[in-house]
């Protein structure tokens, strides 16, 4: 069973991504805000993260870049999730270190397809 990690500082939002993953067949860890999320992919290595961008702390932004500094764990798919939806976010998410960038509201069959090309791609280079 794959594992996900929800960093979403949102309550509603982060129990909504929590029951649909769960009910897609992935076990669901949760992170509150960038902190939480850091000590959590370096702890219990998931298989993706879904990030929100603004959250407390330490925001999506700089979470992403301390992960893709890490060699140790720069392999691992994070999405964005956010509500950021002006000309150049995209652009400025992926160029920050995010492997797709989704905007909320979230278009639940969208991020059911990218979550499994990005585990299907992951898949493809594991040894």
């Amino acid at each position: 069973m794959k594992t996900i990690l929800v960093a979403e500082d949102n309550q509603v939002n982060r129990e909504l991504i929590r029951e649909m993953l769960e009910a897609w067949g992935f076990r669901v860890l949760e992170a509150l805000d960038g902190q939480q999320a850091l000590l959590a992919i370096k702890a219990q290595r998931p298989d993706l993260v879904l990030m929100d961008i603004q959250m407390p702390g330490h925001d999506g932004y700089s979470v992403v870049r301390e992960i893709r500094s890490d060699a140790e764990f720069e392999a691992i798919p994070i999405l964005a999730l956010t509500a950021y939806a002006m000309r150049g976010d995209s652009e400025r998410a992926l160029s920050a270190g995010f492997n797709a960038y989704i905007t909320k509201p979230i278009d639940m069959p969208l991020l059911r397809r990218e979550i499994t090309r990005h585990l299907d791609a992951v898949s493809c280079t594991e040894p």
